[in-house]
């Protein structure tokens, strides 16, 4: 086991003593070590020049499927939100340098992958605590700024999707950046923003960054620059002191900014997150009653926005094929793995396989997903 929690190894190993090894968060040389000593590579199998250190860390220790790669390019945040403890685990924000990230960028690319997933705690802040600081790729100055790092995974030549990016005024120039829904390659029209509410009260008692942003403002200035853009968010309600008033607050919010993908939460206690010890903790009935009305506002509002998707041609990534069913499971650029929907392909060719970008056309829609045909195969 690896990560935040690995912090108290100790207690991971009374919960479940089954556990091989526990590091730390980013621990790459530990991970791969343990992974040598407790699945050795065979004899028959193993080449004389193989160094787990170095072999495997070219591009990252990778457990996604060979086609999408997450591209962390910072640990750690600055920001103190109340009920989060990830600056507790990790500490403030350490931002890797442009030139570390481009080479494992392009690594990926090399290896056969088709998306990156760009993540860290606070993908707006990357390069601060280097005070932007300038390294050289391909040839030419960068600098350790999240505009330029932008522009430069924008010419990988594979799609590129930004995750938990703050809602700040300076990103209206990345989604200027942005590419089309047809794309095979580019920056993503896809943002994944973490409003957490919408009532003020609300989000200053999270002490969330950027809560005095007008984001319904925000969000109209970015589909006026690209009105193909996906926003998805998550939401927590119930948060302690959340009154009807300030949840209907959120609702309303939500009708006016009809995100495209959203999660929600019910707030929960962590242990060491000062959230615990504010006043007027919401029952827990309350709370599940909060997530259900706020679900069925959106997956309405989800189902009217990808209605009017039939009818028209889009470019999809192939996760996996369903043999028995005959179809194959992809992702559009508004769709990312694991946390949004799918766009289900039939009529296919048989040489069709996980990996590949198709051009289809959509023919249905439900609430989360999409319904196509097989039209032309992309690359």
């Amino acid at each position: 086991m690896t990560g935040c929690l690995g912090k108290d190894a100790e207690k991971i190993r009374t919960m479940h003593p089954a556990v091989l090894a526990v590091t730390g968060a980013h621990a790459y040389e530990e991970v791969v070590t343990a992974v040598n000593t407790h699945v050795p590579i065979a004899p028959i199998q193993a080449d004389a020049d193989f160094d787990p250190k170095i072999d495997l860390m070219d591009a990252g220790i990778k457990l996604t499927p060979s086609h999408f790669a997450y591209l962390k390019i910072s640990e750690g945040c600055n920001h103190r939100c109340t009920f989060c403890i990830i600056p507790s685990l990790r500490g403030d924000l350490v931002s890797r340098p442009i030139d570390d990230v481009m080479r494992e960028a392009m690594a990926l690319r090399r290896e056969g992958v088709k998306e990156l997933l760009v993540i860290s705690q606070d993908r707006s802040a990357y390069g601060v605590d280097l005070k932007y600081k300038t390294a050289f790729w391909d040839g030419m100055p960068l600098k350790s700024k999240f505009f330029d790092l932008c522009q430069a995974l924008a010419k990988v030549g594979i799609w590129v999707r930004l995750h938990y990016v703050y809602p700040y005024p300076h990103v209206d120039k990345i989604v200027a950046m942005m590419t089309t829904p047809d794309s095979t390659g580019g920056l993503l029209p896809y943002l994944d923003i973490p409003f957490q509410h919408a009532s003020k009260s609300v989000l200053k008692a999270m002490k969330r960054p950027a809560h005095s942003e007008n984001t319904l403002e925000r969000i109209a200035k970015w589909r006026d620059i690209n009105p193909d853009i996906a926003i998805r968010s998550t939401f927590v309600v119930g948060f302690p002191g959340e009154t009807e008033a300030d949840f209907q607050e959120l609702l309303d919010w939500l009708k006016v900014a009809k995100l495209d993908r959203v999660g929600c939460f019910t707030y929960s206690e962590v242990e060491g997150a000062v959230a615990n010890e504010l006043p007027n903790h919401v029952p827990e009935d309350v709370k599940q009653d909060r997530y259900n009305r706020l679900m069925a506002l959106q997956q309405q509002i989800s189902a009217d926005k990808l209605a009017n998707k039939v009818g028209k041609r889009m470019t999809v990534l192939v996760d996996e094929i369903d043999v028995d069913e005959g179809i194959a499971i992809c992702r559009s650029y508004a769709d990312a793995p694991e946390i949004d929907g799918h766009v289900y392909v039939d009529n296919l060719d048989a040489g069709v396989k996980a990996g590949q970008m198709l051009t289809v056309m959509i023919d249905e829609a439900s609430e989360y997903d999409l319904f196509a045909s097989y039209r032309l195969h992309t690359t």
